[in-house]
């Protein structure tokens, strides 16, 4: 039996089939000319595929997604299982292979195409992995410790919170270092902090530049697509270890909730509009930002007064081979409220990461909810 669709769920699979082309487009562009002039842009589909994400249908030259996938997934992992499917169409197109379907020449096309080769069939995207802060391995002292220190962060004993969050901060910090500092091969993979839009309101960048200043991960503005709205619009990317990637994740997501709930507290009986808000979040990140370049716990005298990291040459490496072609972007000055954002810094000064949040965070990510 044919599902019955609702006029909202059609309008959003057209938008998804275009956003697909969009980011196809976007990808191939990447590419030398010697490959994007030979890749012959395919048809895109969505069915009930039960068993599979998405697949490559060579004979057709199309791609084609499951609906739930799409429907209910997170766009970073929607365009994650794409590129994937990009490289079995390279695989074939380029290559003329179409015997192996993961076999040497399409892994090299994953590697021109920076595409997971794992991203089809059962495969858990990359978000889903980020996002899923239980599922900790035994082998990962580096979560396991750092989960056990936010633990001990909520504590009512505001010494005893500050402590623990300090002493995180400092083992993600000292981690990181040896790492860099020693031979051993890391790997590195990207997620989207928040979701794509046609705008981002001023903290959003704020935010941005405290994530990659300290806590191990690169990030860039990239073009997306934003599904609700059917264009093309921006979302911040990050690239780091999986464990970083979760560690930022998480801190990003503790931050906007805890200036969500400061900011309904601040703005009662006031007469305060959203550009007020912009003001108020950007003065808590600046306070935040400021209590970890400069606090020093009386519990622990090794802890380092500055927490900005230190040169991952490997990480840089990573990232330049990712996004050959980088601009900076000036943005214009706007009027701020000074006051507000002097009231943020002051609140931003008193924020404990720690491990929870009270209220848990709806999950905002999916494109249909």
């Amino acid at each position: 039996m044919n599902p019955i669709y609702t006029g909202i769920e059609e309008d959003i699979e057209k938008k998804i089939l275009y956003g697909l082309s969009c980011e196809w487009d976007l990808v191939v562009n990447e590419l030398e000319f010697k490959y994007s002039g030979r890749l012959k842009k395919p048809s895109f589909s969505i069915d009930h595929y039960k068993n599979i994400l998405a697949q490559y249908k060579p004979s057709k030259n199309e791609i084609g997604f499951s609906r739930q996938f799409v429907m209910s997934c997170s766009w970073d992992s929607v365009r994650e299982v794409l590129i994937h499917e990009i490289a079995h169409q390279f695989d074939f197109q380029i290559f003329n292979n179409n015997s192996k379907p993961h076999g040497d020449t399409f892994k090299t096309a994953c590697g021109i195409l920076n595409a997971d080769p794992l991203a089809s069939g059962n495969y858990k995207t990359l978000k889903e992995k980020i996002t899923e802060n239980d599922e900790l391995s035994e082998n990962d002292k580096l979560l396991i410790k750092v989960k056990k220190l936010m633990a001990l962060a909520r504590s009512t004993n505001r010494n005893e919170a500050e402590s623990a969050m300090a002493k995180a901060h400092s083992l993600i910090e000292k981690y990181n270092i040896d790492l860099i500092n020693s031979s051993v091969k890391r790997n590195f993979n990207t997620i989207f902090i928040g979701k794509p839009a046609l705008r981002h309101f001023k903290e959003t960048y704020y935010m941005a530049q405290l994530l990659t200043d300290f806590y191990y991960v690169e990030g860039i503005w990239v073009s997306s697509f934003v599904v609700e709205k059917g264009k093309m619009g921006k979302v911040f990317e990050i690239s780091g270890t999986v464990q970083n990637l979760k560690i930022t994740s998480y801190v990003n997501d503790f931050i906007n909730r805890y200036i969500e709930m400061k900011w309904a507290e601040y703005k009662k009986d006031k007469k305060l509009n959203r550009y007020r808000k912009t003001d108020f979040a950007i003065g808590i990140i600046e306070g935040f930002r400021t209590k970890l370049e400069n606090k020093k716990t009386e519990s622990n005298g090794d802890y380092t007064k500055s927490l900005i990291k230190v040169e991952d040459k490997d990480l840089f490496e990573y990232y330049n081979r990712r996004y050959p072609r980088q601009r900076t972007i000036q943005r214009k000055s706007s009027f701020h409220d000074k006051g507000i954002i002097n009231d943020g810094i002051k609140i931003g000064k008193k924020l404990i990461i720690s491990e929870g949040i009270e209220e848990k965070i709806k999950n905002t990510n999916h494109l249909l909810t």
